[in-house]
């Protein structure tokens, strides 16, 4: 409630923009979006809520990062340290993955990890 409708619809105009233009990779458009949803009261640490929110723009695009993705990143042996700009990377992350993978979100051994989808858009 410290700032103006306008501005809070201003500022998440530019992340929506963000995460919705394909010319951007991934990890761009994270750190543009993530960049600009910062400067909302709440925001600026932390990345499982803005991701959230960010995510909810492009669905299909973009995932919500938690501590059960930082789990799955750590099973998978890959490196996502807390260091500023994680979300960023993690979506350079989620690139390769998919890359690798031919474009399908996969499914990761539940017997060993079972909170390990990486990415949220497949059921599964």
């Amino acid at each position: 409630m410290s700032l103006p409708d306008s501005q809070v619809r201003a500022i998440t105009e530019q992340a929506v923009a963000s995460v919705q233009d394909l010319g951007l990779s991934r990890g761009k458009a994270a750190q543009a979006k993530r960049g600009a949803i910062s400067e909302l009261p709440g925001f600026v640490k932390g990345e499982a809520l803005a991701s959230s929110i960010l995510t909810s723009a492009a669905p299909t695009r973009m995932a919500v990062y938690d501590q059960h993705v930082q789990r799955a990143v750590d099973f998978l042996g890959l490196t996502l340290t807390d260091r500023s700009g994680r979300y960023s990377r993690y979506m350079d992350i989620l690139d390769a993955l998919l890359k690798h993978s031919g474009g399908r979100a996969e499914r990761l051994d539940r017997a060993r990890c079972r909170h390990c989808l990486v990415l949220g858009w497949e059921e599964f």
